[in-house]
């Protein structure tokens, strides 16, 4: 039997990434094609398979998603004191793959089961597996930084390749000579249980190398009881389906929810708070800002997957640069691909930037997000104006938007990802994870009201659709522009919270 690796040999790598990033990196990938695969799809599903409106399509897509982040939180919470990283993982792993099999078996029947599996898996998979990103370095390693950057990559690929093939299957621009009109959408759906097998065996086959990172915190625990922690973790994960089934189908039960979750959540924070040093307390003081705003920032962004994803499909040409492409693809796609394209030469500008002492702070770059996605937002409103005689407007400017989004998420998601790392205290990283993540939640949630309160009237003009929706495009522009002013004003104070974590 081969010896196991340490945590220090693996935290005393010599390149420029430890080999076991490549690992978490393709698990992440093809997890990441699955998740944005269906984001892409589903407020366009409810549309035009389940008959639902614009607007509580909106609302639906933001309680569903916003269910999805929470429970990132509570898998986080249940990795960090039951079954550690690993085992969340492999377990979430399989909750997606059988939530998958549901809706490629019947998605308008198995619809809000599916869902409830894929929520409640991706809960213990998603926050764990960056958490272990993050144990593969040693504190203070400058190249924490870069490993995230990786990481994140890896994620956009997955998104890249998801949000194209999937929603492209389902509306038959993809394999139609193959697949059956009637079968498009299930097998879209079937395809996301085809590559989370693959992102899990992944996981499997690499998961060794990893050593001690991740093993639950009961391993080298002698009291057999500790064993059914475990056994009720995965009972109850698996008793909660009908109840998340009840409450992601009745946006009113979410409401409630999430009323709920983010006191409780700042409650056992600063219920563990006790435990910690005022310095150490001082820096979650400090995620805790940067968790905040991220809830604006995600509201706005995450129109993408709502009322943006529903622009795209009704009011957009399908002209992008001379060529012929569903605006849904590049609606679904086109952030990852800038993303993917600019996330090096972004690292590099701050590189660049360091070494003469010119490299904004973490908080001055989460104001800038803001500002970028601001920005953005206007160019969004400017499609009114860019409208044709076929009454639909230009997927070039849509496209172009998105480029200048992608500038405002590369100053504030890679950042955020390692800033949790850096500043919350062992004990409790999985926890801040998990909040970070129950901040997209909020974001997800506030996203769908906000999708919600510009969806026009049914029975109006496309004219007057397409105004409807650029004027709340407008409006969220001046949010973001307010939000990332201020954050740049106070940065000095939240600067002298962190005590010198970049």
């Amino acid at each position: 039997m081969s010896k196991q690796i340490t945590l220090e040999e693996i935290q005393d790598f010599k390149t420029a990434y430890p080999k076991q990033l490549y690992g978490l990196f393709f698990s992440e990938m093809w997890e990441r094609f699955c998740f944005y695969g269906m984001r892409g799809m589903l407020t366009i599903f409810m549309a035009s398979q389940l008959a639902m409106s614009d607007k509580d399509a909106n609302l639906q897509y933001g309680a569903t998603q916003a269910w999805v982040y929470a429970f990132t939180f509570i898998g986080g919470l249940f990795a960090d004191k039951i079954l550690g990283f690993k085992k969340s993982l492999l377990w979430g792993g399989l909750m997606m793959i059988v939530g998958s099999l549901f809706l490629s078996i019947d998605p308008k029947s198995f619809f809000f089961w599916g869902i409830s599996f894929l929520i409640v898996g991706t809960g213990f998979f998603k926050p764990n597996i960056s958490s272990m990103v993050g144990k593969l370095y040693k504190e203070g390693d400058s190249r924490r930084d870069a490993g995230f950057s990786l990481f994140y990559a890896g994620i956009n690929i997955g998104a890249t390749l998801g949000g194209i093939l999937m929603i492209g299957i389902a509306k038959g621009a993809i394999l139609s000579n193959y697949i059956p009109e009637h079968l498009r959408w299930n097998a879209a759906f079937c395809l996301v249980a085809v590559v989370m097998i693959i992102s899990l065996m992944t996981f499997i086959f690499t998961q060794k190398s990893l050593g001690p990172i991740g093993i639950s915190p009961f391993a080298t625990s002698e009291n057999k009881i500790t064993k059914w922690y475990e056994y009720i973790v995965y009972f109850g994960s698996l008793a909660s389906i009908p109840i998340i089934m009840v409450m992601v189908a009745n946006t009113h039960y979410t409401d409630i929810f999430m009323y709920i979750i983010g006191p409780f959540s700042l409650l056992y924070l600063f219920y563990e708070m006790r435990n910690f040093t005022k310095i150490e307390n001082q820096k979650l003081i400090a995620a805790l800002c940067f968790i905040l705003f991220s809830v604006i920032f995600w509201a706005i962004f995450e129109q993408a997957g709502g009322s943006l994803s529903l622009f795209a499909d009704k009011y957009l040409s399908q002209n992008l640069l001379g060529l012929s492409v569903l605006p849904t693809q590049v609606n679904n796609s086109a952030n990852s691909i800038f993303v993917i394209i600019f996330a090096a030469p972004i690292g590099l500008l701050w590189v660049w930037l360091s070494k003469r002492k010119m490299e904004p702070n973490a908080v001055v770059k989460f104001g800038l997000g803001f500002l970028f996605l601001g920005l953005a937002n206007l160019i969004y409103f400017s499609l009114r104006y860019f409208v044709g005689a076929d009454g639909l407007s230009s997927l070039n400017i849509f496209a172009f938007a998105y480029f200048i989004v992608t500038m405002g998420e590369l100053c504030l998601s890679p950042i955020g990802l390692s800033i949790m790392t850096k500043l919350a205290p062992t004990k409790v990283q999985g926890l801040m994870m998990g909040m970070w993540f129950l901040a997209s939640a909020y974001g997800q949630y506030v996203a769908g009201l906000f999708g919600a309160s510009i969806s026009p009237d049914e029975s109006a003009s496309i004219l007057e659709k397409i105004n409807t929706y650029t004027a709340g495009y407008k409006q969220f522009a001046w949010y973001a522009i307010i939000a990332g002013i201020v954050l740049i004003v106070i940065s000095p104070l939240i600067k002298k919270l962190m005590h010198g974590v970049k």
